[in-house]
């Protein structure tokens, strides 16, 4: 098979090669891979990036051993590994310690105000999707909703059965740190938010 068989079609006609890009398409995976909160299987990048599935295999297994220090490079913090049935970076094991005490001493910190709106939105209207939580807000949400899983806020709660998104909801911490027995002593802000389904096909005006 060629390796323009192998190519698998992409999602749209992208308007520029990956290889124009600075550092090509092994730099274009990098980027990819550190907004991921997910395994990303090899043939969703081929994808995404318009080009073979197994040249990205490959360019996977070499930043990978790169990152291991095999190639004789600086010792790194993280890694890439396979698991989950895709690529995914993770902080090296060597650090779990120091990475466990800054995760732990981030959860004292005060939330922001982007992240107390979004936790009112979820609060109010769950479940909720990302993308529902964004619609409301007028900003993407990503960021702050997996703070507010780490922080163990909210949590994964299934996926819509339309779109196929995980839905989010408030947790039992959540109502302890709010001193609550449950989501019913909530204060009556819930008729101000607007229903998602009269939002259907808003799009975010910007980042978070």
């Amino acid at each position: 098979m060629s390796e323009q068989d192998e190519r698998p079609p992409a999602a749209d006609e992208l308007a520029f090669e990956v290889e124009d890009l600075p550092g090509g398409a092994r730099a274009t995976i990098e980027a990819v891979l550190m907004v991921a909160d997910e395994p990303i299987p090899a043939v969703r990048l081929a994808s995404v990036l318009a080009v073979p599935t197994s040249r990205v295999e490959a360019l996977l297994a070499e930043l990978a051993a790169e990152y291991r220090g095999e190639s004789g490079g600086p010792v790194r913090g993280f890694e890439l590994r396979e698991a989950g049935g895709g690529w995914r970076i993770y902080s090296a094991p060597a650090y779990a310690d120091v990475v466990g005490r800054f995760v732990l001493d981030g959860q004292q910190a005060r939330l922001t105000q982007a992240a107390l709106e979004t936790l009112a939105v979820i609060a109010y209207r769950q479940p909720a999707t990302r993308g529902q939580v964004s619609a409301v807000r007028g900003v993407n949400v990503d960021s702050v909703v997996r703070t507010l899983t780490s922080r163990g806020l909210v949590a994964e709660v299934g996926t819509d059965p339309s779109s196929g998104a995980v839905l989010y909801a408030t947790t039992g911490y959540f109502l302890e740190r709010m001193g609550l027995t449950s989501l019913d002593e909530l204060p009556p802000l819930a008729p101000y938010l607007p229903e998602f389904d009269a939002l259907e096909g808003v799009e975010p005006t910007g980042g978070s």
